[in-house]
């Protein structure tokens, strides 16, 4: 990821239904594609609602009436979206980056990782499961697991021709118990947990300035805000 490059960015206010996030991903994959719009990274929340990847295994849905479930096209398995959770997808050309997947899903997990080192969050990884992971010293409030690792962070990315959508979700202080109607990502051997559950008691909008700087840094672009749709 050598050139410095521009990337607009955009945070949607309330709630944004999920099949409306889709769609407007959807049409700007194939705008980037043609050179008509300029590439995105966009942070949004969700309504409560599951969302089934490519390898999703239909026993994990362990309660499917108790949220809507869409099936999302991403890579990875079931998770949870809801408020209190900060959603990113990220709609990037990578024949401006090497054209390397891999590098790309590492590019996301060191960008939260960083993020989360900012409030005194340990994030790590695993080989041999995504997304960002932590130590949990203690049995939390509302976890019956005893000390181990819980996810903090999702990652779940889809390409189109070189483009990039779908993205990572961050949990800040979604209601955990939420994620009790799926087996997350298919892990039933650990947790997931939040950075409220960990006691740091931070604004969304915190969150969001220290991703954005992240994001910078680690993807060596600048983000400048979206003009007015």
């Amino acid at each position: 990821m050598l050139d410095q490059r521009t990337v607009q960015f955009r945070i949607s206010q309330g709630l944004i239904p999920y099949e409306q996030a889709v769609e407007e991903m959807e049409a700007r994959v194939a705008a980037i594609y043609d050179g008509q719009a300029a590439e995105l990274v966009w942070f949004l929340e969700h309504p409560p609602l599951y969302t089934a990847g490519t390898s999703a295994q239909a026993a994990d849905l362990l309660t499917p009436d108790r949220f809507p479930v869409f099936k999302a096209g991403r890579g990875g398995q079931y998770t949870y979206h809801g408020p209190g959770q900060r959603v990113a997808y990220v709609l990037l050309d990578l024949r401006h980056y090497g054209q390397d997947v891999r590098a790309y899903v590492q590019s996301l997990e060191a960008w939260i990782i960083a993020s989360l080192e900012k409030f005194e969050i340990t994030g790590e990884t695993r080989c041999d499961r995504i997304g960002i992971w932590v130590q949990r010293q203690n049995a939390q409030a509302d976890s019956i697991l005893p000390a181990g690792e819980d996810k903090i962070g999702a990652i779940g990315v889809r390409l189109r021709r070189w483009i990039t959508f779908h993205g990572v979700a961050l949990n800040i202080a979604p209601d955990l118990s939420h994620f009790d109607g799926i087996v997350p990502c298919g892990v039933t051997q650990h947790g997931v947990t939040s950075m409220a559950a960990l006691g740091k008691n931070i604004t969304m909008d915190e969150v969001d300035q220290t991703l954005k700087k992240a994001f910078e840094v680690e993807f060596r672009v600048t983000l400048e805000n979206e003009p007015s749709r």
